[in-house]
């Protein structure tokens, strides 16, 4: 199968989100991306480890611990213990499609190079994504303001070979899931737990998932109107773009170009009608 690129200079839709998680569609990233993605983790390298000024979640504590600072040789177990303090997520867990698209999306998010992550924790979501790796997420645990940090937490998990995943029809270790694709845990670097948790891939995936179906929906209620009004020998001239100019409601202006759209070269329609008013349901 063709692989999808990320490149960050094009605008994703919620349709192709949406498409690329349910047909499983093959991502790499752009080189243009790439590039960014290693730039923001060299400009955060030397920002943190050259004059070792404290940098609130690089080399410091989080919350009442801001003014800890942490040792270099530290930084990378502190990001580990992030990751691991905040997967405390209960309830039902989130079914594999909205998870593949919080993973496309946080794969996305990261791949702006502002987050100062490391090229290989991004290639590694990657992975997640094309080989059908799907961490267990569960639905509670948001904070929504502060971001999704236990959905998110859960998510990346995997990415040290903790937590679990489903993987080749079946519920398992990540450890047991990376040991079977050849895959070794990585080891975090500095901000790279905060990068990981931090972010609305979780609400956003939902979001789609929404927009998507809803606008599914819609267009199959409009096809039973237009059906339900011919079979009732209704008429089009409600429909008329006149009409609805006089408002003007863009949704509804749009409804009404798609009925009649839809009504078109029906020979129902045409006919003349006996009656002045349709059923007043129409």
């Amino acid at each position: 199968m063709e692989h999808s690129v990320i490149d960050i200079r094009h605008v994703v839709t919620p349709e192709e989100v949406f498409e690329a998680a349910t047909q499983k569609i093959p991502q790499q990233l752009h080189e243009s991306a790439a590039t960014l993605i290693r730039k923001g983790r060299q400009f955060l390298d030397n920002k943190s480890l050259g004059d070792g000024a404290p940098v609130y979640g690089v080399n410091t504590g989080f919350g009442s611990l801001c003014n800890t600072v942490i040792p270099d040789h530290d930084l990378g177990i502190l990001q580990r213990n992030l990751l691991v303090s905040h997967a405390c997520g209960a309830g039902e867990e989130v079914p594999e499609v909205i998870v593949r698209m919080m993973l496309l999306l946080k794969i996305r998010g990261l791949s702006y190079g502002h987050s100062g992550v490391d090229e290989v924790t991004v290639n590694r979501l990657i992975d997640f994504f094309n080989l059908g790796i799907s961490p267990v997420v569960y639905q509670q645990g948001s904070l929504g303001a502060s971001g999704d940090l236990a959905p998110l937490a859960h998510l990346c998990l995997p990415l040290i070979g903790e937590g679990e995943v489903y993987f080749d029809g079946q519920r398992m270790s990540s450890a047991d899931a990376l040991k079977k694709c050849g895959l070794q845990p990585l080891t975090l670097k500095s901000k790279e737990g905060l990068a990981l948790i931090n972010g609305t891939q979780f609400m956003s995936a939902y979001a789609v998932w929404c927009v998507v179906n809803a606008s599914s929906m819609m267009e199959n209620n409009l096809q039973i109107s237009a059906m339900s009004l011919d079979a009732f020998d209704g008429r089009a001239e409600p429909f008329d773009p006149a009409i609805h100019n006089t408002r003007p409601h863009t949704g509804q202006k749009r409804v009404a170009a798609s009925m009649l759209d839809l009504l078109d070269g029906s020979e129902i329609i045409l006919r003349k009608k006996e009656h002045v008013q349709d059923p007043y349901s129409f």
